[in-house]
């Protein structure tokens, strides 16, 4: 699903990114870990078409990022925070981006927002969502229009103990529909349950685990 080929970044003379190497599998949960700097987000940038490496190249799904096509297809990201209209409401934050490609209707919306844990008619604005509220509408913009390849940057970041199991159970069926997902998690934990495959970074350079 994911091919990167000899890829390096430089960003204002520092090298974040070196000399990186590495397929992920179709179909499959891939871990990315590292401490904060590491160069996970900015790989993950980089496979989403967001930031050009210096070097190297990227396909995903059989496209080259930068040459095929600037952005992948029917991939759902979750990148640092999310990013919402603070003063709509989830639902209507997310009708609006669906709106964009008109591709799932109100319902699939609806039925998106329970499967993560949010009632769809809440009327609350976005802004006065908790940390983990906010990060559940962003899991549920990322897997609304039911793609193919999830990136998600600590997807668990402010969900509390039952929030973290619901992620868990509900990305592991994902997985098991066929879906393809690379994830950066500081969790030892959430790594061990999730994924197939490990890979470390340190200093913008790749190490696989496993």
């Amino acid at each position: 699903m994911i091919e990167i080929n000899n890829v390096n970044l430089t960003l204002q003379k520092n090298e974040i990114l070196k000399n990186i190497s590495v397929h992920f599998e179709r179909g499959k949960i891939h871990g990315l870990i590292g401490r904060n700097g590491s160069g996970k987000t900015m790989l993950m940038k980089c496979i989403c078409g967001f930031v050009k490496p210096s070097g190297g190249d990227i396909f995903v799904g059989g496209k080259r990022i930068g040459k095929d096509c600037d952005f992948p297809e029917n991939v759902g990201i979750i990148i640092e925070t999310p990013g919402f209209i603070p003063y709509y409401s989830g639902f209507k934050n997310l009708k609006l981006l669906a709106d964009l490609r008109g591709k799932i209707s109100k319902n699939d919306i609806k039925n998106i927002m329970q499967k993560v844990g949010l009632d769809p008619n809440l009327k609350r604005h976005v802004r006065k969502y908790s940390l983990g509220m906010r990060q559940r509408l962003g899991l549920a913009q990322a897997i609304m229009e039911n793609p193919e390849l999830l990136i998600l940057d600590e997807p668990m970041n402010g969900l509390d103990k039952e929030g973290v199991a619901d992620m868990r159970q509900y990305l592991l069926d994902l997985k098991a529909q066929g879906k393809t997902i690379l994830i950066a998690s500081h969790s030892a934990e959430d790594i061990d349950v999730l994924c197939d495959t490990v890979c470390e970074m340190d200093k913008g350079a790749l190490c696989v685990i496993r």
